[in-house]
């Protein structure tokens, strides 16, 4: 298995709370991953300390093969993107600005971007489907948009390893199945490896390779939605009894909550 991602005997800790226990698995370059479990089971913590945005008490991360502690902002940036949860949209940039920013990494002080940023740029924009609102102000178009021109972003980076923190939160189903057909496209065609938070059981099990279901700091199951999206785990975790149902010809899991 050619290993992208690896985590090793990962703790975290919020004051004394502790919200990772001894968290462990690897994840296989070019595969799409999904997150799951019940809020305040720690997914985005667990994001945030893969990200290096937090930093664990016991334990250790791994992009390939580099302790992420050793790897500079910059160079952990054309590696990896992200895109949070609550992107701070507000203030006065257009589209394509917003979007140019993903080519930070790569640029000098002060140093504005050349004809071959901007080709970057533009297929970023054209692959999200955001080409036409360039010169719109961010400000000015739908929440289902804003979500693409951030991924749009983060497509600049030119990264292997896209992380998503929930990212059809509070999008109608139309904006929810329109980014996660884009993410799966660029994990195809080219071969970016997708790890994302998602509270949408039934998407995840539709779009992932692979699933991680955890639950008060730990991994209660790893393995295919086939695998893990099981009545006795999802009853385990999130407390409600379901059905399973399989759907199509590749016997994708869907859940059905049975009535209380």
């Amino acid at each position: 298995m050619n290993t992208i991602i690896s985590v090793a005997d990962l703790s975290f800790k919020y004051n004394n709370d502790e919200i990772l226990k001894n968290i462990n698995f690897e994840i296989e370059k070019g595969s799409f991953i999904s997150i799951l479990g019940p809020n305040g089971s720690g997914k985005t913590t667990l994001l945030k300390n893969i990200c290096n945005l937090l930093e664990p008490y016991n334990g250790s991360i791994f992009i390939d093969n580099e302790d992420i502690k050793d790897i500079k902002y910059k160079e952990l940036a054309k590696e990896m993107a992200v895109v949070h949860q609550n992107d701070d949209l507000d203030f006065d940039f257009s589209v394509y600005d917003i979007v140019a920013m993903g080519r930070y990494p790569y640029l000098k002080r002060f140093q504005k971007e050349s004809s071959h940023d901007f080709d970057i740029i533009k297929k970023a924009m054209i692959d999200t489907e955001v080409w036409n609102l360039k010169d719109k102000n961010i400000k000015e178009i739908s929440g289902g948009e804003a979500q693409r021109v951030m991924v749009a972003r983060a497509l600049t980076q030119q990264p292997e390893i896209l992380i998503l923190d929930e990212p059809i939160s509070h999008l109608d189903i139309k904006h929810q199945i329109g980014i996660l057909s884009l993410c799966k496209k660029l994990n195809r065609e080219n071969n970016i490896t997708i790890l994302m938070t998602i509270h949408d059981i039934n998407l995840a099990g539709k779009y992932s390779d692979h699933i991680i279901l955890i639950n008060n700091g730990k991994i209660e199951s790893i393995d295919t939605p086939k695998n893990v999206l099981t009545e006795e785990n999802i009853e385990k975790v999130y407390g409600v009894e379901v059905e399973i149902i399989n759907m199509g010809s590749d016997k994708v899991p869907y859940i059905v909550p049975l009535a209380i």
